[in-house]
């Protein structure tokens, strides 16, 4: 029996990535509409990849990928990036804070889980960092924004409480988003 691969194509947020090989790359996406996404970009990691320059945490891209049939790894295929995160970049705690961001996200979702609208909110967060500076209050902002589109903040507890009692735990990253603080 023929299979058809289907191409699709969404926005979303790069939140990891991962040598798979010493040419490729695992790319961990919050994509929109869609939710956590696994691709393999083959050969990223080669001078002259298409992908060369394309692929960097933060990146916010339209990327075109095929679903595998056999794994949650998909194919990356085609992408263009539509914001680079530079302003994130200029600073440190830009940088931890939107590494607990991406963190947090993907500790909460699963693969192809579209929860509401934690694209929108992740890229609201990163928009806010790439044009100020960090502060305290926007961490406890984004953990109480997430934990009411998770359905899980009881309106009493502290945002992170809820998620880590939801989650079992939350990300390590928060203690060094404190430490900055």
């Amino acid at each position: 029996m023929d299979m058809f691969l289907v191409m699709r194509t969404e926005r979303g947020i790069i939140l990891r990535l991962t040598k798979l090989t010493e040419t490729s790359l695992i790319v961990t996406w919050c994509v929109d509409g869609v939710g956590l996404v696994k691709t393999v970009a083959k050969g990223a990691r080669r001078p002259k990849s298409a992908f060369a320059g394309k692929l960097d945490l933060f990146y916010d891209a339209e990327l075109s990928w095929v679903d595998s049939s056999k794994s949650e790894l998909g194919a990356l295929r085609e992408l263009v990036v539509n914001e680079y995160a530079e302003g994130i970049r200029k600073s440190y705690k830009n940088t931890v804070v939107a590494g607990y961001f991406t963190s947090l996200v993907e500790w909460v979702m699963e693969s192809g889980d579209s929860k509401e609208d934690v694209y929108g909110l992740l890229v609201r967060g990163i928009g806010y960092l790439r044009e100020k500076n960090a502060e305290w209050r926007a961490v406890v902002h984004f953990e109480k924004e997430l934990a009411k589109l998770m359905g899980i903040w009881d309106g009493v507890s502290h945002p992170h409480v809820s998620l880590s009692r939801a989650f079992g735990a939350i990300p390590r990253q928060r203690k060094g988003c404190e430490d900055l603080f």
